[in-house]
């Protein structure tokens, strides 16, 4: 199966808001697929479906040839063991060290000695340029190092799919290269299927090979980044240029202005 992730015909709310109304897309194994728009359209709640933290009102999803909806609790859990995610904040243990946070989830889900862990930590880290960095606190890192030392910690289970929700925010122009660099090395060197959640467009273009925009509750645009800069859609135009007034107003809907004005007046 080429397709790692299929959703099709997914709805899903937020109490009285639609979230997702009738969104289909899929994610190509072995590829690294965006998923971006503006700010509140349910970005994060994708991989929030994905990971079968939630589940669609209507429609399905697939994950690895397994319809998520349709899993018991033992099945979800095994599927998970399958995934990595990288949460924007990092979400690093305070209190362990930069070894033991990548040790974490070995050591809760296998069974392996300790000398074999020792090793696969080692190796995590050194693929993320932090082997040197192993003896210490998340407090003693910069931000742009906690960043690193999560994705070791996302992968230390070699996951099949691994999920960044927002890996670029709030990161200098260098830690941002870092992390875009290996984003892109640790999906060609592991042969995993990475999913990004980002506001960042140059960034993410220049690494992603499938970008999807959702807006509305819908897919508005899907392609190559090459596809989504020539696409002429004023929605994605919009987003892609960073417009600050189009398809997605700059004023919340209101009250005639003049009229609330006058009325205040009285």
């Amino acid at each position: 199966m080429n397709d790692h992730v299929v959703l099709q015909n997914v709805v899903y709310s937020r109490g009285v808001r639609r979230i997702f109304n009738d969104v289909s897309l899929t994610v190509p194994r072995g590829k690294i697929t965006a998923f971006m728009g503006p700010s509140g359209t349910g970005k994060t709640t994708l991989l929030r479906l994905i990971g079968g933290q939630i589940m669609p009102e209507s429609g399905t999803l697939w994950v690895d040839g397994q319809e998520i909806p349709k899993l018991g609790r033992h099945e979800l859990f095994e599927i998970r063991k399958s995934m990595g995610m990288l949460f924007q904040s990092g979400a690093l243990f305070s209190d362990y060290s930069v070894f033991d946070n990548v040790a974490f989830p070995l050591r809760i889900h296998t069974d392996l000695p300790e000398k074999m862990i020792r090793d696969l930590v080692l190796l995590k880290l050194h693929s993320v340029g932090l082997r040197g960095a192993a003896g210490l606190f998340p407090a003693e890192l910069s931000g742009g190092m906690n960043r690193r030392v999560a994705p070791a910690r996302a992968i230390a289970l070699d996951p099949k799919i691994i999920m960044y929700d927002e890996p670029f925010a709030g990161l200098d122009p260098i830690a941002m290269g870092v992390i875009v660099s290996l984003i892109k090395t640790l999906n060609e060197a592991f042969g995993m299927t990475s999913i990004i959640v980002s506001h960042d467009i140059s960034e993410t273009a220049g690494i992603a090979d499938l970008i999807y925009l959702i807006s509305d509750g819908k897919v508005v645009g899907a392609g190559s980044p090459e596809d989504m800069y020539a696409e002429q859609s004023p929605r994605v135009q919009q987003f892609i240029n960073g417009l600050p007034d189009g398809p997605v107003p700059f004023h919340y809907p209101a009250a005639d202005f003049e009229d609330e004005l006058l009325q205040n007046a009285r």
